[in-house]
């Protein structure tokens, strides 16, 4: 028995009772007409609440306890006269009339509702977007639309979106979307017309995923184009930069070995000096690929604790091969940034070194702002055009390609380090000409 059913069954019973103790009292003072239509009332009440048969089974006792309480000879079932005999069966003729119309148009009432669940779930299936939680969204109303316990997407045995908790055992109702692709129901046994309601649902919803490994298979073809375009950007970019150090690198170490040439105190020194200035290049290099991909790897960990800005500043430009095109303004009071040492150090290097590249002097600033701190590193040479600022970041991008050496990584490693400690780095025209790049970090 259905749940609707067992409510028209209970209302069956109850309904006549409630009307017999409701109308004995006035027995004597109301006709056995009068007393017929009351008793209609629980018999359209059991039509509305639980369908036709049981309110055939609410006339059938509404029309005995009428003979039994109100026509005479009361408390039997006997029936005194032909006019009463007439009046129940009357009665009984119409209450079964009135529970076929009544749980007629409950059920046209029921299917306009499905249809209006129907179309509103068809609409929402064809506006849903492919990506996130959409189609089990879509499920989660299918499940509240037609009280289901659990609702599942089952793509070739393979449930691929799930709403609700499955309970234990094969589904109430499964039912075809596409080929190998079905809708599973666990919950209360659905009418015949709802079973074509859900099929359609279910045909809606296998097309949504469709859509979605559809949009799932152009991210991972964009994400593997992404990867093969950094690939062969690295390549490139390796193979020149790693190429140039190295071959300096083996030139004036084969010329010191050579046993033909003698060279003077200074052209060793200046042979030495070269290798010298490769190795620093080739180990920034790797410094910069293995920095990128800790960032890339999620793995890059900051400790931030009060820093200096002119400590770091200065250590920075200590450790350049041309200082004096560098000149540092950070006063020694200015308030303490909350930074990891190192990785600061490694963002005003970089920063320092981008700007090298394009301009003939570079200047590095310091000022409080408000709660925070800004490191400035400012050039003057022919700057970065607003529309270009952004692609800045992005790896593998020289500085105007004007052919200088290095792989284009500093500034993706500086917003990479920079955002890891909290700050920002934000770009800017410098006035009079240049680029100014402005490292912001929360004070200690």
């Amino acid at each position: 028995m259905s749940k609707r059913s067992g409510v028209g069954v209970a209302v069956a019973v109850l309904g006549p009772a409630v009307a017999a103790a409701a109308l004995e009292p006035l027995r004597g003072h109301l006709s056995l007409a009068s007393v017929a239509l009351l008793f209609l009332v629980p018999v359209a009440a059991t039509a509305a609440a639980g369908g036709l048969w049981p309110a055939l089974v609410a006339a059938v006792i509404a029309d005995a306890v009428v003979n039994f309480l109100f026509v005479p000879p009361y408390h039997t079932l006997r029936v005194g006269s032909t006019d009463n005999v007439i009046v129940l069966v009357v009665y009984a003729l119409v209450a079964a009339a009135v529970a076929l119309a009544v749980d007629v148009v409950a059920r046209q009432r029921a299917a306009v509702a499905r249809r209006e669940v129907e179309s509103g779930l068809l609409a929402q299936l064809s506006a849903a977007p492919s990506a996130g939680d959409a189609l089990e969204g879509i499920l989660a109303q299918v499940r509240d639309a037609y009280r289901m316990d659990a609702v599942a997407l089952v793509d070739h045995g393979a449930r691929v979106a799930v709403v609700g908790a499955v309970p234990g055992g094969d589904p109430a109702l499964s039912v075809e979307a596409a080929l190998g692709v079905h809708l599973d129901a666990w919950g209360p046994a659905v009418f015949a017309e709802d079973r074509q309601t859900l099929g359609r649902l279910a045909a809606a919803a296998a097309r949504l995923h469709e859509r979605r490994q559809l949009a799932d298979e152009a991210a991972r073809a964009r994400e593997l184009a992404e990867v093969d375009r950094l690939r062969t950007a690295l390549l490139d970019a390796v193979s020149h930069d790693l190429r140039t150090p190295l071959a300096g690198i083996k030139a004036a170490a084969s010329s010191l070995r050579s046993p033909d040439v003698q060279f003077s105190a200074e052209d060793q020194a200046d042979l030495l000096a070269t290798i010298e200035d490769a190795t620093d290049r080739m180990t920034a290099l790797v410094e910069n690929l293995l920095s990128l991909s800790r960032l890339r790897a999620g793995v890059l960990s900051a400790t931030p604790e009060p820093t200096a800005l002119d400590a770091v500043a200065a250590e920075v430009v200590l450790h350049l091969p041309d200082r004096s095109r560098v000149a540092v303004d950070v006063p020694d009071d200015l308030p303490l940034a909350r930074a990891d040492p190192g990785l600061l150090e490694r963002v005003v290097a970089n920063l320092v070194a981008n700007a090298l590249s394009a301009a003939g002097r570079v200047r590095i600033t310091g000022e409080p702002a408000g709660d925070r701190v800004r490191l400035l590193v400012t050039d003057d040479g022919p700057g970065v055009p607003e529309p270009d600022r952004a692609r800045m970041f992005e790896p593998f991008q020289r500085r105007g390609d004007h052919g200088g050496h290095g792989l284009g990584l500093g500034l993706a490693i500086v917003r990479g380090f920079t955002e890891a400690m909290g700050g920002t780095v934000t770009p800017s025209e410098t006035p009079g000409g240049g680029l100014t790049m402005t490292v912001e970090l929360p004070r200690a």
